[in-house]
């Protein structure tokens, strides 16, 4: 099983390499760079979220050749869906599942206060509020210098994502939702709108960034749910708060 992780607002897929060692082998991790980061630094930076999730299911598509499924993490999760329906799209294989981590269902969300590029301050009071990078970080004058472009072309990708109602789609969404997270349960439950297979929902502890404190836990959840998928034997994995909503296979 392929596991293609896309990156959250300001980072890159780089972060998902050290997961290569933490999931079973037969999940195999594919990080998705992002133009303008990385190994994609010489490209422009993205700022229209639907052009650049085309973009990557052409690359994607291209690469196809078994099982696969899709991981994002906040603005990651939105493109990470949009990746789901231009692959489909163009005639690819539906994911075995879609993984959203960190992110409202996008029929509910309201991006309209990152319509306008943030200056560097207002970019350095976000990444505080999300409690995601360390103080010491935030003060590296050289590090922001470059990390803040970044932060602000993925900023306007979240004011200018745009919802289209489309069929649901065939495959299960797992949702994963911190406990302490402005984002709300009721708006990640919205979700089930978007698949007409299962949902799941699991709420991790921590703010924004569970991804990164309760990352153990959230890697159990996931190769959990990839080896029901696959149909391997797995053990009871279940977190402190867990629920698990059936949406009939209706359209």
């Amino acid at each position: 099983m392929r596991l293609l992780c896309l990156p959250y607002s300001g980072g890159s897929a780089m972060f998902y390499a050290r997961w290569r060692r933490l999931l079973p082998s037969w999940i195999d991790v594919r990080s998705v760079e992002w133009p303008g980061r990385g190994a994609r630094m010489d490209e422009p930076l993205a700022t229209d979220p639907g052009e650049l999730a085309s973009q990557l299911a052409a690359e994607i598509h291209a690469r196809l050749d078994g099982r696969y499924a899709l991981f994002g993490h906040s603005l990651g999760a939105l493109i990470a869906f949009e990746v789901a329906h231009s692959l489909l799209d163009r005639g690819a294989p539906a994911p075995a599942i879609l993984f959203a981590s960190g992110a409202e269902a996008p029929a509910v969300r309201d991006g309209s206060k990152w319509r306008l590029p943030l200056s560097d301050d207002a970019l350095l009071e976000e990444l505080r509020n999300l409690q995601g990078t360390p103080d010491e970080a935030l003060s590296n004058t050289e590090l922001m210098r470059s990390a803040l472009p970044v932060l602000r072309a993925d900023f306007l990708m979240c004011g200018a994502y745009t919802y289209r109602p489309r069929r649901p789609l065939p495959c299960p969404v797992h949702v994963f939702g911190g406990v302490d997270d402005e984002t709300s349960r009721e708006s990640l439950q919205a979700w089930r709108r978007e698949t007409s297979a299962e949902l799941s929902l699991d709420m991790l502890p921590g703010h924004h960034f569970f991804i990164h404190t309760q990352q153990a836990e959230l890697l159990d959840l996931i190769g959990s749910a990839l080896a029901r998928q696959s149909g391997r034997s797995i053990g009871s994995h279940r977190s402190e708060d867990h629920e698990r909503i059936l949406r009939p296979a209706t359209y």
